[in-house]
């Protein structure tokens, strides 16, 4: 076939050509539009069809790029954990002390501005969880949390390993109030509550 696999030229339906995409373009324009719908219609409400129709190609165009609705899915799933790995390392800028508090309060600002997003980043079922760019984005975003939970410096898991308490007990913290203030189980959160719960983190190196 001579087209070029990275390009795509579809007919409107009233004859009018669409812009092509070339080089790569349709994926990232599948990854643009496909955050948008996972934005409007959350994770259970996705649909490929949907991304698809809005790009202007045909439903079978994003085989180039990704496989099916799970793959794209896992690739925004990536997306989300390196966009939280920037609000952590962010969170330390010009930092002097506290460094857990203050990730615990960037996790947390990321998850109530990303919702669904934050939420299908942990939907472990709708994903591909053995996707190398996904399992790497993952764990990035683990180790910098990792390391202001301990105080220490502590090498990017390459495998699967049994995280430190401590860690696990941050991560629970944050993450659980994270959690109850997406499913509204806080009402408004302020940040006088927030405040307070941090205040119930394990101090590193204890």
């Amino acid at each position: 076939m001579a087209d070029n696999l990275n390009s795509v030229n579809i007919e409107s339906v009233g004859g009018r050509k669409r812009d092509a995409y070339h080089h790569g373009a349709l994926r990232d324009a599948l990854l643009r539009i496909g955050e948008a719908v996972l934005i409007e219609r959350g994770p259970t409400g996705f649909s490929m069809r949907e991304v698809t129709r809005r790009a202007g190609v045909s439903p079978a165009a994003h085989l180039h790029h990704f496989k099916d609705g799970r793959a794209l899915l896992t690739a925004l799933a990536a997306r989300g954990f390196e966009r939280l790995t920037e609000a952590l390392a962010a969170a330390l800028e010009g930092r002097d002390g506290d460094e857990l508090e203050a990730q615990g309060r960037a996790y947390v600002d990321f998850a109530l501005k990303n919702g669904p997003l934050f939420t299908l980043m942990w939907q472990r079922e709708m994903l591909d969880v053995q996707d190398p760019g996904y399992l790497r984005a993952g764990r990035a975003a683990f180790n910098a949390f990792e390391r202001a939970a301990l105080g220490r410096d502590v090498p990017v898991a390459t495998g699967p390993r049994e995280p430190d308490g401590p860690v696990v007990a941050a991560w629970a913290l944050v993450h659980g109030f994270a959690r109850l203030a997406l499913d509204g189980a806080l009402g408004d959160p302020t940040d006088d509550l927030l405040s307070g719960v941090l205040l119930h983190l394990p101090k590193p190196g204890a």
